[in-house]
């Protein structure tokens, strides 16, 4: 039991350094595209190693003083074998955490808006509390305590209970199990839409951050909201969507109409979603360049007077682009939406700005 303990001592500490160093790990996009149960290696430095030491004298020979050999040379670096090296090497390893591991230690700072009661009332998840005790059950749900006192009652009350040798042993209508009782809750829908720009102005840079800011999204949603759908559209000149593992490979170089995507999350909506059942989420993510300035307006038209309306929030990042950010960001704010209740935005300047923006989106402040 004592060895459990220490491994889940050991196990917090772990976390607490990845927690300390979050913004690097989150922003390696070499874990995006991975599933919630695989594990990946995380580097952990400066942790001191347990280490023995023979002999009341540092200076004289003990265990593990013998010949030179292949050592550490000066300063930590690797020694070339000519001589035994004097100062300490960095203590640097591996541990795994799964991604969802690494998702709710990213949740701890964050907190999603809350989903709304919708969908039909009938409409219940059910759920199972083992609250109360039944004489039959299977043997890993037997309760020994509550097993015993009822043994125990009826070898007193039968008069066969010898105080001398109190040797007590359970008959099978003594045998008392824990007890499942079932429970209906409320089990709200939900639906989220990732919404990304894939034109010729978005660079594999740009593109690479894009990914993993949503790859760490959807990995903390799906944690906290068993069930929810997720939906991923890409888009150029024109709209479509994709498969999960497919969104974080596809590449595109076309030109760029935000307003496809609009109107192919509207149509997905229209078809499968009723909003008066659905809690329904969108991010967007683009380097701001639109076409035109006519279709910047068609995006705002549709956003105020169809989009938002249905959604519980709509979230656009808009990432910074080596060959310039278009004005995407500012058309919020020409049209009045910048302060709106259900809007939040985000710029992202690189993979290092990453936590910082997913905090934009979903973060208490």
């Amino acid at each position: 039991m004592s060895i459990r303990k220490d491994q889940g001592r050991f196990r917090d500490i772990i976390k607490g350094r990845v927690r300390d160093n979050l913004k690097k790990y989150i922003s390696h996009s070499s874990m995006t595209g991975k599933s919630e149960k695989d594990l990946v290696k995380i580097p952990i430095d400066s942790i001191d190693i347990p280490n023995f030491r023979f002999g009341k004298d540092e200076s004289q020979q003990g265990v593990g003083q013998g010949e030179e050999g292949q050592g550490d040379g000066e300063n930590g670096q690797p020694g070339n074998g000519s001589k035994a090296g004097s100062e300490a090497g960095d203590h640097i390893f591996e541990v795994e955490l799964s991604i969802q591991e690494l998702a709710d230690i990213l949740g701890e700072s964050l907190q999603l808006p809350a989903l709304l009661p919708k969908g039909d009332k009938n409409l219940k998840a059910l759920s199972k509390k083992y609250s109360s005790l039944a004489p039959v059950g299977p043997a890993g749900l037997r309760k020994f305590k509550n097993t015993y006192k009822k043994a125990l009652q009826r070898s007193i009350s039968s008069g066969k209970y010898n105080y001398a040798n109190p040797n007590v042993i359970p008959n099978k209508p003594d045998f008392v199990f824990k007890s499942a009782k079932e429970t209906k809750k409320p089990f709200a829908k939900a639906v989220v839409f990732y919404l990304m720009d894939i034109s010729g102005s978005m660079g594999d840079a740009e593109k690479q951050v894009v990914r993993t800011e949503i790859f760490w999204i959807n990995a903390w949603l799906q944690k906290h909201y068993k069930g929810l759908e997720s939906r991923f559209l890409v888009h150029e000149a024109k709209s479509w969507e994709v498969k999960e593992d497919e969104f974080f490979r596809i590449s595109a170089s076309g030109g760029t109409l935000i307003s496809s995507s609009y109107d192919l999350c509207l149509d997905i909506i229209s078809k499968e979603y009723d909003p008066a059942d659905w809690n329904i989420y969108v991010f967007q993510f683009s380097d701001g360049d639109n076409w035109s300035g006519e279709d910047s307006l068609k995006c705002m038209s549709l956003l105020k007077d169809e989009l938002l309306p249905i959604v519980n929030s709509f979230n656009y990042g808009q990432v910074e682009s080596k060959y310039g950010s278009g004005n995407f960001y500012k058309e919020f704010e020409r049209y009045n939406l910048d302060q709106h209740e259900k809007i939040r935005r985000s710029i992202v300047r690189s993979l290092d700005g990453i936590l910082n923006s997913i905090k934009d989106f979903l973060g208490k402040g």
